[in-house]
């Protein structure tokens, strides 16, 4: 709900609805009663010029809204073809965009709403001119003026792309928080998920798309209410097929199952596996880095040629690394209350994590010195985070790094320089 336009502004039209129609209600019971000094602050205008207020109102409103949509398009347009599809989501979840297009849809829907209750008196009815609710109107129409010039303004500043890789760092702090964050006794790390035995069961996916998340409360409690033990064995984000293998249960006392429990066991597990259309953050720690890669990616097309913007996007992806590097990473293991084993998750490690932000930009950024001398500068930090002895790719990826620089036709200065990058990485590796 959060990545969708349409939540806010159709609250807003609901809110606005019951304003246009109880306002007025409100005007009415009030009468003469209120006070001459609010009254000097209200509408003074008589039925036409209420109706002209309103009509303005309600169609130059309209006419801006399709306007902010406009350039709400082109800015995700620019987004997708510059940088990264994935970046759409920056602006989707951007509250800039959300407050101002339900405000603007508000203050239209209202103003019409009201302009329906002003009479002229011209037939057998009586005059009525809302003042009260008429200067809500007025009030409302400032309020969106305002806001759509500090939209634009935000909307010229979100176009940057250092802008949104600091949005995406932002939510990747976020969703680290949120997984990794915990240090509760019955979750723990693995340094890799053990073979299913002969007498596992698979877990079926129940629905295709790709894994968004996995309840661990309910996969944990179907486990003990089975007495069995869990594997899922694909990663967040990974692609299921519906009625395709995604993990596997087995009796944790390696006994035939009870009457009964397989088939809820397997339905619960399947339940509380959550796929979706898209990959999103909600407990893949790999997905900002993995649109870090696509701006890098993008930046070192021909179409674009712009390895500036490479190196800042291998920059967060270095900081995303060294900060994940600090967390426990890898499969985990979710224990019941008497610490039985009951739910195993594959989740990446650190040599998953090093692949997605290193060896595409290695593929395609072979070519362009900076492109390198950043990789290995990124290399040479995840080096100093990480302990020595725990294994995290770096050692795999100095060594590709160290045959591509021989490779490529550099000048000598050039080459001097990458190899004192090299040099200085395999120091820091040194326990």
């Amino acid at each position: 709900m959060r990545a969708r336009l349409w939540p806010l502004p159709a609250l807003g039209l609901a809110l606005a609805v019951a304003a246009g129609v109880g306002l007025p209600e409100l005007d009415r019971r009030l009468g003469y009663s209120v006070p001459p000094r609010v009254t000097a602050l209200l509408f003074g205008g008589g039925a036409e010029a209420a109706r002209t207020v309103l009509q303005t109102i309600a169609g130059s409103l309209i006419t801006v809204t399709a306007l902010t949509f406009s350039l709400t398009v082109v800015a995700l347009q620019m987004a997708s073809s510059q940088y990264s599809p994935r970046l759409l989501r920056t602006f989707s979840t951007d509250p800039y965009v959300q407050v101002t297009l339900a405000l603007l849809l508000t203050a239209f829907t209202y103003a019409l709403t009201v302009l329906r209750t002003v009479r002229t008196g011209d037939g057998s009815g009586k005059q009525f001119v809302p003042q009260l609710s008429v200067s809500v109107a007025f009030v409302l129409a400032l309020a969106s003026v305002l806001c759509l010039v500090v939209f634009l303004s935000h909307l010229v500043r979100e176009l940057r792309v250092e802008v949104m890789l600091v949005a995406v760092h932002q939510d990747a702090q976020h969703t680290i928080d949120r997984v990794l964050g915990d240090d509760e006794t019955d979750r723990a790390s693995l340094e890799e998920l053990p073979r299913p035995p002969a007498e596992a069961v698979p877990l079926l996916a129940s629905r295709s798309g790709f894994l968004a998340a996995v309840d661990e409360e309910a996969l944990l409690r179907a486990a003990v209410d089975a007495d069995a033990v869990v594997l899922v064995d694909r990663p967040p984000g990974s692609s299921l097929i519906a009625g395709t293998p995604c993990g596997s249960a087995w009796p944790r006392e390696r006994t035939p199952f009870r009457p009964g429990t397989q088939d809820g066991l397997l339905r619960h597990a399947a339940e509380a596996i959550v796929t979706g259309h898209e990959h999103t953050d909600e407990q893949d720690v790999a997905f900002a880095l993995r649109q870090f890669t696509d701006v890098a990616l993008k930046a070192l097309s021909p179409g674009l040629n712009d390895p500036t913007t490479a190196v800042h996007a291998l920059s967060h992806s270095s900081a995303l690394l060294c900060e994940l590097a600090r967390h426990r990473l890898g499969p985990r293991a979710l224990y019941d209350g008497d610490r039985r084993l009951r739910v195993l998750l594959n989740r990446p490690d650190l040599s998953d994590l090093l692949d997605v932000a290193v060896a595409q930009p290695l593929r395609y950024g072979a070519g362009e010195p900076e492109v390198l001398a950043r990789l290995l500068e990124l290399l040479h930090e995840v080096a100093y985070v990480v302990r020595p002895d725990r294994p995290s790719g770096v050692t795999t990826y100095l060594r590709r790094l160290r045959t591509t620089v021989a490779e490529q036709p550099f000048p000598a200065e050039e080459r001097a320089r990458l190899d004192g990058l090299v040099r200085r990485a395999e120091r820091t590796m040194r326990p």
